[in-house]
């Protein structure tokens, strides 16, 4: 990537957001050396959406930040938006969702039931000409090429991760809280360079579950961090909390891409022990602390810089 083209390239971008990363957007639009563009957004009485793009974009590549957590309350916005930047002559529309929503939805377990992950995919892919995204749920699916249509980038963050732990607890012992993160924490362990254990959930209902966990050979004093792709409503890991606080005296830590914190999830790990809550700024809110805009930032400039 030669610098003359990123350049030209910065020189005719500009960065929308609409779900209120404020941090993240201000970021980016630096890193990409994009304008900040302007929007006037808002509902009227009867709940329909009023969308109006305040900024100069045609001729321009022009990118839209948008976080797909509450997505049913983005994502006709997300659309308008992307009609509106088009009929305003931008030259292509991008989308940066950092948390790209409905990708656990990827089957139909009982007759009737919509498949919702292929359904909002085809929503985004008729809107935008690409899409770059972080950790997506991808358990059935292989890639999202399988339900998106348009070049789509799934960026891993287990990197960076790595790095917080090695430098705020460099002799941790992880721990995955089901068998679906085993894959993942051996790779977050492995890069920071820390021992680790995969814990087997057993199932009761949608907000009840039993976590059997491996043999734990712990130090006196050494940090237990459960780390997870997505924390959502957190019924996993405040059991493994509340477990791992009645066997070990040592300090329990969260850590995970997205925070989404559903039915004050964040609150509810607190109260039942865990001593730290670490996120990555995905999704805005107080436990995220560590940074995606430089890995977003890269992966971005592959679609908008041209030979």
């Amino acid at each position: 990537m030669n610098k003359p083209a990123l350049k030209h390239v910065r020189s005719h971008g500009t960065l929308f957001s609409i779900d209120g990363n404020q941090s993240l957007f201000q970021t980016l639009a630096s890193q990409l050396g994009f304008t900040a563009g302007s929007l006037s957004m808002r509902q009227f009485p009867d709940g329909e959406s009023y969308i109006n793009v305040k900024s100069e974009v045609e001729g321009r590549h022009v990118v839209v930040l948008c976080s797909l957590n509450q997505p049913d309350s983005k994502i006709l916005k997300l659309l308008f938006l992307a009609d509106a930047l088009r009929d305003l002559g931008a030259t292509n529309v991008g989308l940066i969702s950092p948390y790209l929503a409905y990708m656990r939805q990827d089957t139909k377990f009982s007759k009737g039931e919509a498949l919702t992950s292929k359904t909002f995919a085809s929503l985004i892919s008729e809107r935008f000409d690409w899409l770059v995204t972080v950790d997506p749920h991808l358990h059935r699916y292989h890639s999202l090429s399988e339900i998106y249509n348009i070049p789509s980038q799934s960026l891993h963050a287990a990197a960076l991760l790595s790095a917080w732990i090695q430098e705020n607890a460099n002799d941790a012992f992880l721990l995955g809280p089901d068998e679906e993160s085993e894959q993942w924490v051996s790779d977050v362990a492995r890069q920071a360079g820390v021992p680790c254990g995969v814990s087997r959930k057993e199932r009761h209902g949608d907000r009840s579950v039993t976590v059997h966990f491996p043999t734990l050979d712990i130090l006196d004093d050494q940090p237990i961090i459960l780390v997870d792709d997505i924390v959502s409503s957190g019924h996993t890991m405040i059991e493994a909390v509340l477990q791992l606080k009645q066997q070990f005296r040592n300090p329990v830590w969260c850590v995970a891409v997205h925070g989404i914190f559903a039915e004050s999830a964040d609150t509810r790990l607190l109260a039942a022990g865990a001593d730290r809550l670490i996120t990555t700024n995905s999704i805005a809110q107080s436990h995220a602390q560590i940074d995606v805009a430089s890995l977003i930032a890269q992966a971005v400039t592959r679609y908008l810089v041209r030979p």
